[in-house]
């Protein structure tokens, strides 16, 4: 799998990487995650994507493939540990959230924390920042960085004291590609892109009943891609490579808890991000449809 620099950090990352929400929100069974890992970590894959408030992900990446940690970057977040509809900045409780995911994951160190969609406010008071800081200086992490959208996300950018942007970035959610990657990628920052085929909400016949995905369902009702009425192998494979084209994205952390399901993820990417001809129409596509609200989800 191709591999691409990391911002101004030390790390060359693949081009997909792993997002462990799904394996801790359904309690993906062990053999079935050293499975999933395992064969993604074979296939070239080698970030690692997760938070302590995605139920036993950190956990089950820590007992599956805690011996690889050589193969692998290993990127989490902390603020909502008890959910994400309950965050908690409080600078001693982030802390204690740090060690945690250390001890879940069977490391004495990640190669990334990021700060878990921490609001612009909270971000300007400095104290969540020195927490990150000071877990940097101790070895804890070896970079820090910055996971959201938005205003927010773009005041991150502007405090210029990351290494790390994971932002949502898709064929439905197309605000970060001129607000915030370019001033991020100025500041030499590393650009994840979270949800990077945008759920696949297209394939949902009707109104999903996850509230995750409905913003996302309703958009894509009215963006109406050509790409999407095909076969679902060749839609999910141009929504894919429509993400990795975006100038300054260097992976794209794709969920799931199906085991194998890698191996076919890396062969939507077998001719390399979108050209730029069919990424302009995409591009344009959003330019004319696209209303006004239509920001970045988190």
């Amino acid at each position: 799998m191709k591999q691409q620099a990391f911002g101004k950090t030390d790390m060359q990352v693949s081009s997909l990487g792993f997002g462990g929400a799904e394996i801790g929100f359904q309690h993906t069974p062990l053999p079935e995650v050293e499975q999933l890992l395992g064969t993604a970590l074979d296939a070239g894959l080698n970030v690692i994507d997760t938070a302590a408030c995605y139920g036993i992900s950190e956990e089950s990446i820590g007992k599956t493939v805690s011996h690889r940690r050589k193969d692998y970057y290993l990127f989490t977040k902390c603020g909502h540990d008890t959910g994400f509809d309950l965050p908690n900045w409080s600078p001693d409780l982030l802390v204690k959230s740090i060690e945690q995911s250390l001890v879940r994951l069977k490391t004495d160190h990640v190669d990334v924390v990021h700060l878990h969609g921490c609001s612009r406010d909270i971000l300007e008071n400095g104290g969540v920042i020195e927490v990150l800081e000071k877990a940097k200086q101790a070895g804890k992490t070896r970079y820090i960085g910055y996971s959201g959208d938005r205003e927010d996300a773009l005041r991150a950018v502007e405090l210029n004291v990351f290494d790390s942007l994971e932002i949502s970035v898709n064929i439905a959610d197309q605000e970060a590609i001129e607000k915030v990657i370019p001033k991020a990628v100025e500041q030499g920052m590393g650009v994840i892109a979270k949800r990077p085929i945008a759920n696949a909400a297209w394939l949902s016949e009707s109104l999903p009943t996850n509230n995750y995905i409905q913003p996302y369902w309703h958009r894509l009702q009215q963006l109406d891609y050509d790409f999407l009425h095909g076969g679902i192998r060749d839609a999910v494979s141009t929504a894919l490579r429509f993400t990795l084209a975006v100038s300054g994205v260097s992976t794209a952390i794709v969920g799931t808890a199906k085991p194998n399901r890698y191996k076919e993820n890396v062969s939507f990417l077998e001719n390399g991000p979108l050209d730029e001809e069919a990424f302009k129409v995409v591009r344009k596509r959003w330019s004319d449809v696209a209303q006004a609200d239509w920001v970045g989800q988190g």
